[in-house]
């Protein structure tokens, strides 16, 4: 128990030197407001940890956050197979790697013809 109370203090400690390296890291006060009001939201947090560990919410929240990226990531995997179902990824190849044209056609159609090269121009 005085070990968990031990790393609570310890993370509150940590946080708030961090926090406060933080604030006079930023180059004006104009972003102060925004990063005062995020480590105050991480802060009330952790001040809330051993509660949310004695309830047991700290599973619940894992369990909440974990199928929410589920979701999130499922979603994004459906979306990107139907745009490359919709663009049709062989209407880009050239022709002549599709494999419907015959030998001779490919064989032609491959050739480079160069007629000159200058050097020094």
């Amino acid at each position: 128990m005085l070990q968990q109370l031990y790393g609570w203090i310890q993370n509150i400690a940590v946080y708030l030197i961090v926090a406060a390296a933080v604030m006079h890291a930023i180059p004006g006060k104009d972003y102060g407001k925004y990063v005062r009001f995020f480590s105050g939201l991480v802060l009330i947090l952790l001040l809330f940890t051993p509660v949310l560990n004695l309830t047991g919410m700290v599973e619940r929240f894992r369990e909440i956050y974990q199928s929410t990226q589920y979701e999130m990531d499922r979603r994004e995997i459906e979306e990107a197979r139907e745009r490359l179902e919709e663009a049709d990824i062989l209407d880009f190849l050239p022709e002549e790697y599709s494999g419907m044209e015959s030998e001779e056609t490919e064989e032609s159609e491959s050739l480079i013809e160069v007629e000159e090269i200058r050097i020094g121009e």
